[in-house]
């Protein structure tokens, strides 16, 4: 990870196939195209991988979530569970819904925990919106079965974890839809780009109108389309979807090689009875972008993480005073003034982000240091890595 470390011709041919023609629209121009479809063999492609019936390719992972959710029928005055440890684009997208975002306590798969999520639902809760972060899973099966036994919308953010599974099913698979991100530093990136996935035929007639403007894409040259509703444009350019489409195509090399890094650099530090490491409900299943561990306190977790960089260790986070991707920082997120976001009538639902309490998840990621595992290293640069490694945590 990332997927740009291993650009080369195969990126550059799918980009030609699109240039020669001088159709970057992924609708339309049927003549002109000259049967290039890079977007439509993407999806196919995916869905293949996945598992589902459906994909539909999107501009960007959070035009995925925006997707999902409005599909799902999810809107004004629902309350959706999410986690306080995601990229912001989780609750961006919530929020842009019209939707109230409740945080519950995540665990040590640094994901939702199940028992977190039962703490917050109310009567207005509709849907649970599970991050598995980190390229690895949440304890996914417990909150499927949570969802179908009260009746809640499962929708999974899973985009940073492409190629993961959990007991051999594709993350992104076990909920109504599935959300992928293929940005500039995911394993296999568009540049910017995004999917949402489904076994659900109508969810997916959904997404694929809401996602340019409620066209319902009847007929050739979209001359003969129709309008299902009022969407959005959330469109991605053929050139987005044909660099994507040779990414995919090495997942899983991309995913063996990354398997293999993480594995030596763990293996390392097992050395050191201080040093736990990240709970992955299935090993199997992890996609390996990063290796996760805790500290046994949070003034050791920054030491070390100071340490590593000044050790020349990068790529190496601490995601406790982290701008993006955890609530402790989100400033904007907490200074939001309902009325200036969701109508007035829903003031009385929405939390006090102030004022939110999450212990558990401070504790933890108080206490986690994330290493970005990297596809271009050379053996070579791998050992001195580890070296450096574990020199800084010795001290």
């Amino acid at each position: 990870m990332p997927g740009f470390e291993w650009f080369g011709d195969e990126e550059r041919k799918e980009v030609l196939d699109v240039l020669d023609t001088g159709v970057l629209f992924r609708y339309g121009f049927d003549q002109a195209r000259k049967n290039n479809w890079k977007a439509k063999a993407f999806e196919a492609e995916l869905a293949k991988r996945t598992g589902v019936r459906y994909c539909h390719l999107c501009a960007s992972g959070t035009a995925a979530l925006s997707i999902a959710l409005a599909s799902s029928g999810i809107g004004a005055g629902d309350e959706v569970v999410v986690p306080p440890f995601t990229f912001i684009a989780s609750i961006e997208a919530v929020l842009n819904a019209g939707a109230v975002p409740v945080f519950a306590e995540i665990d040590a798969t640094l994901c939702l925990d199940p028992e977190g999520i039962a703490a917050v639902v109310t009567p207005r809760t509709k849907a649970i919106l599970p991050v598995h972060m980190c390229g690895s899973m949440a304890r996914i099966d417990e909150i499927q079965r949570f969802c179908k036994q009260n009746g809640f919308i499962l929708i999974e953010d899973a985009c940073q974890s492409l190629g993961a599974t959990f007991n051999g099913k594709a993350l992104g698979t076990f909920g109504q839809m599935g959300c992928f991100s293929f940005d500039p530093v995911k394993t296999a990136t568009c540049g910017e780009g995004g999917a949402v996935v489904t076994d659900d035929k109508d969810l997916y007639t959904n997404a694929d109108a809401y996602a340019d403007h409620g066209h319902d894409h009847i007929g050739n040259d979209r001359g003969l389309e129709g309008q299902l509703f009022l969407g959005a444009n959330y469109r991605i350019s053929e050139l987005n979807a044909a660099v994507g489409l040779a990414q995919l195509r090495k997942l899983d090399a991309m995913l063996a090689k990354q398997r293999e890094h993480k594995k030596a650099i763990k293996e390392a530090l097992t050395q050191f009875p201080e040093i736990e490491f990240r709970k992955i409900p299935d090993e199997k299943g992890d996609s390996a972008t990063f290796l996760s561990f805790f500290l046994p306190d949070e003034s050791e977790a920054r030491r070390v993480a100071a340490d590593l960089g000044k050790a020349g260790v990068d790529a190496c986070f601490y995601w406790y005073d982290n701008n993006w991707h955890y609530i402790r920082q989100w400033h904007h997120l907490k200074q939001l003034t309902c009325a200036a976001r969701l109508p007035l009538t829903l003031l009385e639902s929405c939390p006090d982000y102030e004022k939110i309490e999450l212990p558990r998840s401070d504790s933890i990621i108080g206490r986690t240091i994330s290493m970005l595992i990297k596809l271009s290293w050379t053996e070579d640069e791998l050992q001195q890595r580890i070296e450096k490694i574990v020199q800084t945590i010795r001290g």
